[in-house]
């Protein structure tokens, strides 16, 4: 595995060379052979571990273990005590959430005081399978299938590639110790009980599961990177931007393989739903319109012209009750004990600074938000570009306001001032069921 690791490191993470590297080390078998193998092939690592407070002695265990370990080794190492059960009932979250909250956070501060490049942490492939069966089993598109990323800004994860039974092997060829975490024994968790009950019956069933597994995945990347760059080739190719409107040429769509799926790709985000009569505008006469409830789509001549409609004859904004709406979009709201895991389409709110009822509308040019997690105010038009959010997505983004003040930019980014704290009496669960 040793020259596998290094062949990996060396093609999918050259970036490596010659950075500090911190390795989030729980003492468990998948951290300490990654920091071994870091070690071994000479690169400028420590150690930092976490011990939440969970387990009693056997958290300490841990803790002195990654210690010793990384003495052993003659590296650096950071280890932190949190009282994880207290900050889960302050900000009113589940432990597994005030657990990743705590660990990403402290991580930063290493990263940034110390001056290290990046954090490694020892995600593998068993990992990124049992994320699959999570995904699936919740629902998901094509985003949700592709797995954990090998990289995300400064997490790197170096073992994903490689299956927890070599990962084992090469721990057990070469002597090496490690902590057993007796909470990875229990089934409160999905991924546990995917983990411990669901997965080894289907690799059973096909002991080629992981190595098929690995293919797909490459699949899905590319399928999805495929059809990504291909849309951006037709937009470019047949799209042309105004300041209010946006022209499609026909000829040059009508040549392209599969017209009314490019036609359907291209303006599905701006609310039509017959498009039967959308498709046959490519053939009709010029004049003939088709209206979405905020846009029309014309022909003119050998184009058509997508515009909005205008506000007099189209209102934009609609009111929210405290149950939601159904109607221009779909919005649950309901009470919450504490903070579950957040997702693109949810949020958790404070109920004491909302005021009903809520709007609702779609972004426009001048509105401003608190992203959540970031301290000051960026105008909307900066957070999409930052976001990279193509023209044609942008669109179809609806804001939720409580009193003129963005709460939610839906789909996207919640705004920090509507936050849950500690001093919350309430908590607020808006789902947008889109």
């Amino acid at each position: 595995m040793h020259t596998t690791f290094k062949k990996n490191i060396e093609a999918n993470f050259p970036f490596l060379s010659e950075k500090k590297l911190l390795i989030a080390c729980s003492g468990g078998l998948d951290s300490v052979v990654l920091t071994y193998l870091m070690k071994e092939l000479n690169y400028e690592i420590a150690l930092a571990h976490c011990n939440f407070s969970l387990r009693g002695k056997e958290s300490d265990g841990d803790e002195m273990f990654v210690i010793g370990l990384a003495k052993n080794l003659e590296i650096p190492v950071f280890a932190e005590t949190f009282d994880t059960k207290k900050f889960a009932k302050e900000h009113k979250i589940s432990t597994q959430m005030a657990a990743r909250e705590l660990r990403y956070n402290w991580f930063s501060e290493i990263l940034k005081d110390f001056k290290y490049d990046f954090l490694l942490t020892a995600h593998h492939l068993d990992d990124d399978l049992e994320t699959f069966f999570i995904n699936l089993s919740r629902g998901t598109g094509l985003n949700g299938l592709t797995g954990i990323p090998k990289e995300n800004n400064k997490i790197i994860r170096p073992l994903l590639k490689f299956s927890r039974e070599e990962i084992l092997k090469y721990a057990e060829e070469n002597n090496l110790k490690w902590r057993e975490d007796s909470s990875n024994q229990k089934t409160d968790y999905l991924r546990n009980t995917l983990r411990l009950e669901v997965l080894p019956k289907f690799k059973k069933v096909n002991d080629s599961v992981l190595k098929n597994f690995q293919k797909t995945q490459q699949n899905l990347k590319a399928s999805q990177n495929l059809i990504e760059d291909y849309l951006a080739l037709v937009y470019n190719l047949v799209v042309t931007e105004a300041a209010d409107s946006y022209k499609i040429n026909i000829q040059k769509i009508k040549d392209l393989p599969h017209t009314e799926a490019l036609l359907y790709e291209l303006l599905n985000s701006f609310g039509f739903t017959e498009w039967d009569d959308v498709s046959q505008l490519l053939d009709a006469q010029t004049g003939k319109k088709v209206f979405s409830k905020t846009h029309q789509l014309l022909k003119n001549r050998d184009e058509l012209i997508l515009t909005e409609i205008s506000k007099e004859n189209f209102s934009e904004e609609f009111s929210v009750p405290k149950e939601g709406v159904v109607f221009p979009i779909n919005l649950k709201i309901e009470s919450a004990e504490y903070i579950g895991e957040t997702e693109k389409n949810l949020i958790y709110v404070a109920s004491e600074k909302l005021n009903f009822p809520l709007k609702l509308r779609k972004w426009e040019r001048g509105d401003s938000f608190h992203p959540f997690g970031m301290k000051g105010k960026k105008k909307l038009s900066k957070f999409f570009k930052d976001e990279k959010i193509p023209l044609t997505e942008k669109e179809k983004i609806w804001l939720l306001l409580s009193d003129e003040k963005i709460v939610w930019v839906i789909g996207h980014r919640m705004d920090d001032r509507f936050k849950v704290t500690k001093d919350s009496k309430k908590i607020l669960k808006i789902t947008w069921n889109d």
